[in-house]
């Protein structure tokens, strides 16, 4: 299990990909694989945090009202749900077809950091990370499904995020193949001056790294692109 393995690795969080708990392509059985925000998932999540004393984001459809969320949710090491996001930007062609897109985004505290959650496309637009930078996120967690044909995503505009912020940036992407899908991999853990401190290939893996909150106070003080920033009006 990988809450085992990465907890055996000293690790306080464990970060899950896009969709994890019902496969992202799983297409007219979602639905039926939904849950509530305090369902049957979070319970389950809780309760492997607790047996292995680690903090996990998974991620879920989320069923509320009668629409479906694509989502993810931060569970404590001692199992409590401490953070949500539904995701804001949907792709054009399946996921449109059984998601609801939502339009917040929102920070929490754990272990003395200010995290936000996005989910996959969120990151490709710059509004998104710069909101919860300017929300007081020090550190932005993605799970993402990101196909083979993407690699300049992983490559060179996540790093910008990051570095653009002045965040750490944990992107966390399947790999391998989902019916005639072909992940392309490339998790990658990236610290506020965009240095890539893990990066995963096209197989399955755990990154590890350490994250030191003074890098960011230090990134942000060589380029403070968030304390420079002119906002404009129209």
């Amino acid at each position: 299990m990988a809450a085992d393995r990465a907890a055996g690795n000293g690790c306080n969080l464990l970060i899950c990909l896009e969709l994890y708990l019902s496969g992202y392509l799983a297409g007219d059985k979602m639905r039926d694989r939904a849950q509530p925000i305090d369902g049957e998932y979070a319970e389950r999540v809780g309760e492997v945090a607790q047996l292995h004393n680690i903090a996990i984001t998974y991620t879920y459809p989320e069923v509320n009202a009668g629409s479906l969320y694509n989502a993810a949710g931060f569970v404590s090491a001692a199992g409590e749900l401490i953070g949500h996001h539904r995701k804001n930007h949907l792709p054009k062609g399946y996921e449109p077809t059984y998601f609801t897109a939502d339009h917040a985004i929102s920070v929490f505290d754990y272990a003395g950091w200010k995290i936000a959650l996005l989910i996959c496309y969120d990151i490709e637009f710059p509004e998104a990370a710069r909101q919860a930078a300017l929300q007081g996120a020090e550190f932005i967690i993605v799970p993402t499904a990101l196909g083979a044909e993407w690699s300049f995503v992983v490559e060179k505009l996540v790093p910008t995020r990051a570095w653009e912020n002045g965040v750490f940036l944990a992107y966390a992407n399947w790999a391998g193949k989902e019916g005639d899908m072909t992940y392309l991999g490339g998790s990658r853990i990236i610290g506020p001056e965009g240095k890539e401190d893990a990066v995963a290939g096209n197989r399955e893996e755990i990154l590890i790294a350490e994250l030191d909150k003074s890098r960011v106070a230090a990134a942000r003080a060589r380029l403070n692109y968030l304390g420079d920033r002119v906002p404009y009006d129209g």
